[in-house]
């Protein structure tokens, strides 16, 4: 029972993926909105980008605290930095983005006068010009994580591996012969 509310650790990487999904997906639906006349879009874009802008300051958070487990080579430092910055970027912009879709929503929906529904058009544009630019820095952001991960094992635990790809101090497998093999 307590295996199930216990948090994975390290957290980052299991934290990381909701951002990245609500903003892609916010996105989506931002750039939808800017060219369509659905009413429900405006709503479902603010609260994917709201949720995935909040998701971006816990992100944040746990990859500065469980970046401290990585190794310390030059390498692994230098695209560690990279990815610390795309992510504060990915931050800005997906508050940017989930302030100019609150103003695009809230404009659509009190929008009487010609003059509101020109501005509310134009939040909407701006809204899918932020998100876009969110989406760019998400996919900046999670391309220099991949290569921390793929690339140089970075907070991989690879020490419960023996060379042989098995658990320290266990064997591998023995396998049955197939029936091919047993021609003896």
């Amino acid at each position: 029972m307590f295996a199930l509310l216990s948090l994975p650790s390290p957290l980052h990487p299991a934290v990381v993926h909701f951002p990245i999904v609500l903003l892609l997906l916010g996105t989506v639906v931002a750039v939808a909105a800017a060219f369509t006349k659905r009413g429900h879009l405006p709503p479902i874009a603010a609260a994917l980008l709201a949720l995935g802008a909040v998701g971006t300051l816990v992100a944040v958070q746990t990859g500065e605290r469980d970046g401290e487990i990585v190794g310390e080579t030059p390498a692994i430092e230098a695209l560690l930095d990279e990815h610390e910055e795309w992510a504060e970027r990915t931050q800005i912009a997906a508050a940017v983005a989930a302030l100019l879709a609150a103003a695009a929503f809230a404009t659509t929906q009190w929008a009487v006068a010609a003059r509101w529904l020109v501005v509310a058009r134009g939040l909407r544009l701006a809204t899918g010009a932020g998100a876009l630019l969110a989406a760019w820095c998400v996919i900046q952001t999670g391309h220099y994580g991949g290569q921390l991960v793929y690339r140089h094992g970075a907070g991989v635990n690879l020490t419960a591996v023996s060379p042989a790809g098995t658990p320290a101090g266990e064997t591998a497998p023995k396998w049955k012969k197939s029936r091919e093999d047993d021609d003896d």
